[in-house]
């Protein structure tokens, strides 16, 4: 199923969780958010652009190709005096070039086959010194085994066939470092992260969870039919009873990279 990101059906898909501490400590170790001007491309509902602003930033903008999703952005960060919105996409985006200290992309680059323009692009827009900070999934990170925590792999162990559709989108940890290094970038760094999800108290909250995922998520080829053979299929692997709390994590892998 084709996602539209552009649908008023999915404005607000982005904007609906808050940056959880475990991805806050994760940036926060790798580089100084105070006082700096950041770019968050690709920010979808603006959670990460307000995480930014949260932790510091002077200035932040979000940057997304949806007008849709935008809108719920700029109603999700209203109260930041510090940030705001811009509507553009990761290849060429319009914006001015050497005025950002940092530049976020965050689960965008598996949706983009030209790394070498939009690495360009993100070349052009940071300043010297200004540090480039991706952060996406290897194949390797979607084919990891479903565990009480890791509830995607069980996407994958229910149906075998995802593991195609999911991987042949991903780039691999060295293509992205070899394409940063061809467009200037110095200094890369790659680092492997847990980043919890949600958290839910309850069983029953993950299965209505499941049942409703919109946006970009793996669970869009899948049947209605399926989508429920697979939440009892998960139900079954975790056999928890309904009080118990379920953490959510997905694992990561971040790259990070300077313009000299």
């Amino acid at each position: 199923m084709t996602i539209d990101f552009h649908s008023q059906d999915n404005r607000s898909t982005y904007a609906k969780r808050q940056a959880d501490d475990t991805w806050l400590n994760m940036i926060q170790s790798i580089c100084e958010i105070e006082g700096k001007n950041v770019l968050d491309i690709g920010c979808g509902g603006g959670i990460y652009t307000k995480a930014f602003a949260e932790m510091g930033a002077s200035f932040v903008t979000g940057l997304d190709f949806s007008k849709e999703i935008l809108s719920s952005a700029k109603e999700n960060c209203k109260s930041y005096a510090n940030v705001n919105f811009h509507l553009g996409n990761a290849l060429n985006t319009q914006l001015k070039k050497e005025q950002y200290d940092i530049i976020l992309e965050r689960a965008i680059i598996h949706h983009i086959n030209d790394l070498e323009s939009c690495f360009k692009e993100a070349f052009q827009l940071l300043k010297p010194g200004g540090i480039f900070i991706i952060q996406d999934r290897t194949p390797e990170d979607c084919i990891l085994e479903g565990s009480s925590t890791h509830i995607r792999g069980y996407f994958f162990s229910k149906y075998p066939y995802l593991v195609n559709k999911e991987t042949e989108r991903r780039h691999s940890s060295e293509k992205v470092i070899q394409t940063l290094l061809a467009e200037g970038f110095k200094d890369t760094q790659n680092f492997s992260f847990w980043e919890t999800r949600k958290t839910y108290k309850v069983l029953t909250e993950l299965e209505t969870d499941l049942l409703n995922r919109t946006g970009r998520s793996i669970l869009h080829d899948l049947s209605d039919k399926q989508l429920e053979e697979l939440v009892l299929y998960i139900k079954e692997k975790l056999a928890l009873n309904d009080n118990k709390i379920i953490i959510e994590k997905d694992r990561w892998t971040i790259w990070k990279a300077i313009k000299d």
